[in-house]
């Protein structure tokens, strides 16, 4: 059984890339599964002023540790105006100053949503591109288009989606466990 440390880049209070977050975790069998929110972290907005004054924040070291603990990630990517949030981006940013290879031997599942065509693809290949730089190796990733009108009460409405999410979840999974 692994461990696997699962939450979304966003801040919203009413995220549907957590939703989607959640909705995936669930269906990841047989292993051990911590759904958090990054919300639960209070993170300044890096600056170099702030890391030399101040150091690296408690929940900087905090979430570095959850990290380490675990044997794989799912990440779900949010997306603001074709770009990862700055939330998210805040957060890489003071984890790659904790420790710049803080994925080192990750695996990690990508997915990403939001409520146009495009799922949020374009934030999830930035993060798909800049993840590996950190130590991390992502096994796959899976973008949800249309979130509104493919998702309804923790359902998945379109078969060939829910086709697509089982998929990356069975290499996922296989890769975990070899």
């Amino acid at each position: 059984m692994k461990k696997i440390l699962a939450f979304a880049g966003s801040n919203s209070s009413v995220s549907l890339n957590h939703l989607l977050l959640s909705h995936v975790s669930e269906r990841i069998q047989g292993h051990e599964i911590k759904l958090m929110k990054l919300t639960e972290y209070e993170f300044p907005m890096y600056s170099a002023d702030h890391e030399k004054g101040k150091g690296i924040p408690l929940n900087v070291r905090i979430m570095k540790n959850l990290i380490d603990e675990s044997d794989a990630l799912v990440i779900a990517v949010n997306e603001h105006n074709g770009m990862v949030s700055a939330f998210f981006k805040n957060f890489l940013d003071w984890m790659s100053r904790a420790d710049r290879n803080f994925l080192k031997d990750k695996k990690i599942l990508l997915i990403s949503t939001s409520p146009g065509a495009r799922g949020g693809s374009s934030s999830l290949e930035y993060v798909k591109n800049i993840l590996p730089r950190f130590g991390g190796q992502v096994i796959e990733s899976f973008s949800f288009p249309s979130f509104n009108d493919n998702f309804q009460d923790n359902k998945v409405l379109n078969e060939v989606l829910d086709m697509g999410i089982e998929d990356v979840l069975t290499t996922f999974a296989h890769q975990i466990e070899s």
